[in-house]
């Protein structure tokens, strides 16, 4: 039996195509490898985001091929092949991001398909996650220009999913486990603008490729639905009503990137300190209990202590849940690279811990309003016996914060379990089951 090694690096959106290039290698008759001795070839999933994902996808190819030998690139830097081969020539192949069935034939040429897939009734589905939660692609590529991004270089333009195909997917996901539907893309609230949200039937109803019409369906299936990379358009407020009926997690991650309305305009990004605070406030008028996650760049070019001070003052009012924040980072092809006032590395730095220490103070101060509450806790993992680890509705995995359950051991992963919350941390909540 040909057997295949995997790498994948990168963001949610990248590991659905790495289950999809698995899923079908799987169809066609290979086996996974858990290590490079094992394995006849090696697929590496690249990143290409910014410099720091770069390297470190370069460095994951050069580990493969310094291992087995064999190796096949695809992904986001494999948008840009010349980077690739100069550093690593000996690659046997190099795809770009999506490009599933370049991959196959890469992977082909080399350890021919053990089987026919035809006679395979049902191609087996690889899931990357645990099994009680779920990535859902809506859409690949962006339509957006942000100047110090290049993924519309990476991944094209906007290519939406038709809707009976998104839910007959999370459909089998539900059917056979999964409690959590996390849907990603570069943009979900543009999900479908590029079909003209044309309708598609699933099962004898005709569903539209848009948002509010697809997550109404979709929540008949019982399972948690979480919104990932939301831009805050004004259309976002239709959501709200499905979120307050309990139909989708009240829980909107949502790229807001800086408060500075002069360094937004440099980034191409819309909004400001007062529009921000504004559309906030709308959404928390419908959804009072709403969970809000967002990620800054600090350091960006031509940021002026004025600025950053701006978003601080725009944190600590803004009381968000959730906060990413990274140093600008220049990324090759970007078109914020040719800005004036690029912002010393020391500074960069000293600015992110200032903000870190600051949202630390209001991420504590919020955790603080749940002691002695209930609240509903997807269980992740059972370290040892009376003691569970979940998620809550304004946690996503691997990013946010977790709940700490004090539990009558008969607990499973993947149950939905009520729970006491009796103390916070800065991050983190610690509960008992009720």
């Amino acid at each position: 039996m040909a057997k295949i090694g995997f790498v994948s690096l990168g963001c949610p959106k990248a590991l659905v195509d790495s289950e999809q290039i698995l899923s079908r290698l799987k169809a066609l008759g290979y086996e996974t490898s858990p290590s490079y001795e094992e394995a006849e070839l090696v697929i590496v999933n690249t990143c290409g985001f910014i410099n720091e994902a770069v390297e470190e996808s370069l460095e994951a190819i050069g580990e493969a091929l310094k291992e087995n030998g064999k190796v096949v690139v695809t992904g986001c830097l494999g948008a840009r092949p010349e980077k690739i081969r100069e550093r690593h020539p000996q690659v046997l192949a190099v795809t770009g991001p999506g490009e599933v069935e370049r991959v196959l034939e890469a992977v082909q040429e080399v350890l021919p398909a053990p089987r026919d897939p035809f006679l395979d009734l049902i191609p087996p589905q690889v899931k990357l996650t645990p099994r009680h939660y779920a990535y859902v692609k809506l859409s690949e590529g962006c339509d957006h220009r942000c100047s110090f991004c290049i993924i519309p270089k990476l991944r094209g333009r906007l290519r939406s999913r038709d809707a009976a195909d998104v839910l007959a997917e999370a459909a089998r996901l539900v059917a056979t486990g999964t409690k959590e539907l996390l849907l990603v893309a570069q943009d979900l609230s543009a999900y479908g603008v590029d079909l003209g949200h044309r309708e598609s039937f699933w099962g004898d109803r005709l569903v539209r490729a848009e948002l509010k019409d697809l997550l109404t369906h979709m929540a008949e299936l019982g399972a948690w639905i979480r919104l990932h990379y939301v831009y805050p358009y004004p259309h976002v407020k239709d959501l709200l009503p499905l979120m307050a009926e309990g139909k989708v997690l009240p829980y909107l991650d949502v790229p807001l990137q800086h408060a500075s309305e002069r360094i937004l305009r440099r980034m191409r990004r819309p909004g400001g300190y007062h529009s921000h605070l504004k559309t906030l406030k709308a959404w928390r008028e419908v959804v009072p209990h709403l969970a809000v996650r967002s990620t800054f760049i600090v350091g960006f070019p031509g940021e002026t202590e004025e600025d950053f001070q701006i978003l601080l003052d725009f944190l600590e009012e803004a009381e968000l849940d959730r906060v990413g924040v990274f140093t600008y980072s220049p990324v090759e092809g970007a078109e914020a690279n040719r800005l004036e006032g690029h912002v010393p590395e020391e500074v960069k730095e000293e600015r992110k811990a200032r903000l870190l220490e600051l949202q630390a103070r209001v991420s504590l101060r919020k955790n603080q309003r749940f002691v002695g509450k209930t609240l509903e806790v997807l269980v992740d993992e059972l370290p040892e016996p009376g003691l569970a680890v979940g998620r809550t509705y304004r946690d996503a995995p691997g990013i946010d914060g977790v709940v700490y359950v004090e539990t009558d051991g008969t607990v499973r992963v993947g149950e939905r379990i009520p729970v006491r919350i009796i103390r916070a941390d800065t991050y983190d909540l610690h509960g008992v089951q009720v």
